[in-house]
């Protein structure tokens, strides 16, 4: 059974909930993984596999923090160049020291260099939120297999005593 129940592949940058409910189902599965027919699994090895998913999690966290922060730094210094390009530039031209093409083209280059790298941040929110969006879909169709899963050992459970208690009966009668 446990070639069945599959754990998602975290994308990039998910949410804290998403983070919380793949940790959960990693724990699950080492659960349904460890335990035998008859006992469960033993506390201290479930306690250091938690122990290892929750650092991981926390570690991807903190990167995709400093990945943000990256991008958002990278936006800053590029906003802050071509506002010092064009104020120079601009500078240069009202004072009459260089010419009024020359001057527009270093200007409209860097208003296109700024624009590019808005257009940049604005394409990795969209493709975040597209990203987020698709895990959430298939996070929703895990639990869904996951609820069918469970369902289908209650019903083989139940199953199951109820041939117990047949073949008591027979052996009984047989006997």
């Amino acid at each position: 059974m446990s070639e069945e129940f599959q754990v998602p592949v975290l994308s990039d940058d998910p949410t804290p909930d998403e983070r919380a409910e793949y940790v959960i189902m990693r724990l699950e599965q080492f659960i349904r993984e460890g335990r035998t027919f008859a006992e469960g699994m033993s506390f201290k090895v479930w306690q250091a596999m938690a122990k290892v998913e929750i650092a991981i999690a926390i570690a991807e966290a903190e990167l995709g923090q400093q990945q943000e922060e990256a991008v958002t730094k990278r936006l800053l210094f590029t906003f802050a160049g071509a506002l010092v390009t064009v104020g120079f530039w601009g500078t240069a031209v009202s004072i009459h020291k260089v010419g009024y093409l020359v001057g527009g083209i270093i200007c409209g280059l860097a208003g296109l260099v700024l624009l590019g790298i808005a257009g940049e941040w604005r394409f990795r929110k969209w493709n975040k939120s597209r990203k987020a969006d698709k895990r959430r879909k298939s996070l929703a169709r895990v639990e869904n297999i996951n609820r069918r899963i469970k369902r289908l050992e209650n019903e083989l459970e139940k199953e199951e005593k109820k041939l117990k208690e047949k073949i008591k009966k027979i052996a009984g009668a047989a006997g």
